[in-house]
């Protein structure tokens, strides 16, 4: 079977193409074909570049705004030229696209129909930077191959069996009625982060107690109990929970309150303001990239070291919720851009809970490890590095349905 994989963001998409020859492998096959789009890099234009499995590149920069126009072009990459992997786009067999919110109704991947595409858009209240792509990914899918299979694959759909006491706010009854709840988000990742886990540790799923940090520009936490999500640390909205690259995280909702009245802020420039100019970027005055916090926290900068040590706070403290909810721990996951890639960051998260009896690896920790476990050998808990491929998490949930 061949599929293509297609995350849509308001700025950026990353696509891939798996080939499946009898059944479903217990790794991520190597994708035959990637691409990856961006449209921040030079204004009116998007920035390509693909790579195949047989080492062919093609980067290459075109006038266009359109996201119908873009996939076009990568469709045509995948069946001609330097990049060729497949001989015509009807080659294709399912596009799978992962869906950022999908609301109170869908609670597990589905196969889009005109109905599907109606939530998805009514949805694009609770996720107007992310829905609104994720449609126009399918909808041009469908003018460039008609009436091929296409799958949703949501980002909430992980977090759909939360215990009403994690996903209910303590505001009026009113809200649940208004679908306004706790929903999580990265669910792909922290279910693929889940499942690996497992397989590197050779347990079963569903006897495992895990807590995932998908720490990237967007971070959140999940607490996983018999391969369920029962807490995570985003909400109604991507908003919620850890300090991140750009946005504030969990804030006191009396601080809106206060500028709404003394500042005379609109709502679109609170939304400005707690999505684009908090965070990371907010406190340090310089970036929402952790490696460049480091290097000023090496220059004596303040700002980046305080922005750091909230960082830090602020995911042990979450660690520690999830913790309680789940009434005790096997394993520590770390993935996504920072979990990946920042040893500080796992070393000084990790330390506070070192009374539980975790122990990790210093040496193993800065070895730059991917799907490993770095904790020592009489650690009480796992501590686990993991490449998160949502990519493939998609392409499975393919797979499944068709």
């Amino acid at each position: 079977m061949k599929i293509l994989v297609l995350n849509a963001g308001s700025s950026s998409q990353k696509s891939c193409l798996y080939e499946i020859t009898g059944a479903l492998p217990d790794h991520p096959p190597q994708p035959v074909w990637e691409a990856a789009v961006d449209w921040t890099h030079h204004q009116g234009f998007a920035q390509i570049k693909i790579k195949t499995a047989g080492g062919a590149v093609l980067e290459e920069e075109i006038r266009t705004t359109s996201r119908p126009d873009v996939i076009a072009y990568l469709l045509n990459s995948l069946a001609q030229g330097e990049t060729q992997v497949i001989s015509q786009p009807s080659d294709i067999q399912v596009v799978g696209h992962r869906v950022v919110h999908g609301g109170p109704d869908y609670k597990e991947s589905v196969v889009v129909t005109t109905e599907v595409k109606a939530a998805i858009a009514r949805l694009a209240a609770f996720a107007p930077s992310h829905n609104p792509a994720n449609l126009e990914g399918i909808e041009a899918i469908e003018m460039s191959l008609g009436s091929i299979p296409q799958v949703a694959v949501f980002d909430t759909a992980f977090h759909a069996q939360l215990p009403d006491a994690a996903a209910i706010y303590a505001g009026p009854y009113e809200w649940v009625e208004q679908g306004i709840r706790r929903y999580g988000f990265h669910g792909i990742s922290h279910q693929y982060c889940a499942r690996r886990a497992a397989q590197i540790l050779e347990r079963d799923l569903h006897s495992l107690r895990l807590i995932t940090c998908h720490l990237g520009n967007g971070c959140s936490l999940a607490a996983i109990s018999q391969g369920h999500s029962i807490d995570t640390t985003m909400g109604f909205t991507p908003l919620d929970g850890l300090m991140m690259g750009t946005r504030s995280g969990s804030v006191d909702p009396g601080i809106l309150i206060h500028l709404l009245r003394q500042e005379t802020y609109t709502a679109d420039e609170l939304d400005q303001l707690l999505n684009k100019a908090s965070g990371l970027k907010g406190i340090s005055g310089i970036s929402a990239d952790m490696r460049q916090i480091v290097e000023a926290i090496a220059a004596n900068n303040p700002r980046a070291q305080l922005a750091l040590d909230i960082y830090v706070h602020r995911l042990r403290s979450s660690i520690g919720a999830m913790l309680a909810s789940l009434g005790g721990l096997d394993a520590l996951i770390f993935t996504a851009g920072v979990g990946e890639n920042s040893p500080l960051v796992r070393a000084a998260a990790c330390k506070a809970f070192e009374f539980l009896g975790l122990k990790v690896d210093l040496e193993k920790n800065e070895q730059s490890p991917v799907d490993q476990d770095i904790s020592t050998s009489d650690s009480a808990v796992r501590v686990m590095v993991i490449h998160t491929q949502e990519d493939w998490e998609i392409a499975r949930a393919c797979w499944q349905l068709l």
